[in-house]
């Protein structure tokens, strides 16, 4: 008799790898979606939606990403104190000078679920401004995403 049972991904079943992203040159909208999608775990054929399957994301070089168009000057990012007249902005150029790991994961984490899953995904992104990152340990692959965007 042939097993006709559905493969269901779980915490105890799923193999995590750690992968390294260069997002030198490449613009924020798609380098988001292709992080999005590994941190989804939607690369894998052991994907599942209800299931954290995805793979641990290193991002290095985030000062170095492009943003096309106006959005540097056009694109604003809101933040609120909760105070009245407590809101905030920011040019998505200024936050690139300024902050761009936070660029970097605002975006990403934007493209996630919002629900406990997709914050539990989000946690496992890992964005840093420059070329160096203290993640040696886990040995993490380098992948190149030239060929997914």
């Amino acid at each position: 008799m042939i097993n006709k049972t559905t493969f269901m991904a779980n915490a105890q079943n799923v193999d995590r790898k750690w992968v390294v992203v260069d997002a030198a040159g490449i613009p924020l909208g798609r380098l988001s979606s292709v992080v999005a999608s590994i941190l989804r775990g939607k690369m894998k054929p052991t994907y599942t939606p209800h299931a954290d399957a995805g793979d641990f994301v290193i991002v290095i070089n985030a000062s170095q990403i492009v943003l096309t168009g106006k959005k540097a000057t056009d694109k604003r990012y809101y933040r609120v104190s909760g105070w009245e007249g407590g809101i905030k902005s920011t040019t998505a150029g200024e936050l690139l000078a300024n902050n761009p790991v936070r660029l970097v994961e605002t975006s990403v984490k934007g493209m996630l679920p919002k629900n406990t899953l997709g914050r539990a995904q989000g946690m496992k992104l890992h964005v840093y401004a420059g070329a160096e990152h203290n993640h040696a340990a886990q040995q993490p692959e380098m992948l190149d995403i030239t060929g997914l965007i």
